[in-house]
Parts: structure tokens; sequence; C-alpha cells
């Protein structure tokens, strides 16, 4: 009886030691084969995400070796385009360039009054003149006083015609980023006074016979 006795203490303490560690055993083999999947399963998601950045990378590859000041000239050329695109000519004005972290914003400001009965006309033919182009339209808005349309192109160009306060219109390039560097005033000379230093730009004082519609000052905003 004594060594019976002496035994189940000796059990009990091996069994209160061995069950606890045969339960973490198992607790951290199940756990660390999930690790271990998980560490495999999130290697080949960032792989994954690595490869697609890659090829992100390879598809931009041209507009990646284009430094800021190569971009802008592109953007003013895309808007040099669609201001001849637009039938009947309007006079236009440079506005200010802006530059962000890779990428440079060119705008241009139209000096021409164009009436509100006018201005769902003026986008219709930007945006026509873009879709034949190949661009992607991405939004259009049809506000009544302020409507916009914004195409991309296949490079990761943005352009865009809006009408704002005043109903003046505006066109506006951004570039997709690209490799840092200085960043020159535009080349292309407006068709019309500069109004160099001016900011910001007087309102449309242009009279069109066709863009202006009907009535004095009626193109002149609300």
């Amino acid at each position: 009886m004594r060594r019976v006795k002496r035994a189940l203490p000796l059990v009990a303490a091996v069994l209160a030691l061995g069950v606890p560690l045969s339960g973490c055993g198992s607790e951290s083999g199940a756990r660390g084969g999930d690790d271990v999947s998980a560490g495999a399963s999130s290697e080949v998601g960032s792989g994954r995400q690595e490869e697609q950045g890659q090829e992100k990378e390879k598809g931009k590859g041209k507009d990646q070796e284009m430094d800021m000041q190569e971009a802008a000239e592109r953007a003013d050329a895309m808007l040099d385009a669609v201001l001849k695109g637009i039938d009947p000519d309007v006079r236009w004005a440079h506005g200010p360039t802006t530059t962000r972290a890779c990428g440079v914003t060119r705008r241009r400001a139209v000096m021409t009054v164009v009436s509100p009965e006018r201005r769902q006309t003026f986008l219709d033919r930007a945006e026509t003149f873009w879709r034949k182009n190949d661009y992607r339209i991405k939004a259009v808005n049809k506000d009544d006083k302020f409507p916009a349309v914004y195409a991309v192109t296949r490079s990761g160009f943005g352009v865009s015609v809006s009408f704002r306060g005043k109903g003046q219109a505006f066109l506006e390039a951004d570039t997709p980023c690209v490799k840092e560097s200085k960043v020159a005033a535009p080349a292309s000379e407006p068709n019309g006074p500069a109004y160099e230093g001016v900011y910001p730009l007087p309102r449309p004082d242009v009279r069109s016979d066709f863009w202006s519609g009907e009535g004095e000052g009626e193109g002149e905003g609300e």
C-alpha cells in the first residue's frame, strides 16, 4: 500500500506534467503548421504582388524613362491638339503649371465667351475629338452650370475640359508619374494675350458669333 501511495503522487505528477506538455506539443504543432502555411501563403501573396508590380512597371517602361519636362511637353501637345479639334476656334491663354512628387499639370483657360446654350456643344466636340484619337472617356458631368468631361490615354495622361465660375472653360492635362526634373514654361504660343504674370486670369472677354450665342453678356455666366 505504501508503494501504491508513493506511486500515486509520482504518477499524478507525471500526468500533471505530461498532459500539459502533450497539449502544448499538439497545439504548437498545429499552430506551427498554420504559421508555416500562413507564412508561405503570405510569401506567395507578396511574391505575386511583387510580380504584378514588376509587370506594371514594365508596362510603364516608356513613361518611366520620360522626365517631368518631357511629360509636360506631351501634355502641352495634347492640349494644343484638342483645342485645334474644337471648331470654331476659341481664344485661349496658359493657366498656371503645377508640379507634384513625380508629375505635372498643365492648364489652359478659354478667353472666348461660351454661352450656357453652347457649353454642352463645346464639351461634345472635345469628347468627340478624344474618342476619335483613342482616348478613354473616364467621366462626364452633365451639370447645367458646371458641366465637364474627363478622359485618359493608354499611357496614363489625364485630360479634362470643365466649365467653372462665370461660365469660363478650362482645360487641364495631368501627366503620369515620371522621373523628377525641372519643368520649363510651356512653349506653345497662345492665340491671344499671354497674360504673363497675371493671376488669376481675366474672365472671358472675346465674343464669338457661334460660341457666345445670342444676347449681350449671356455667356458671362450667372
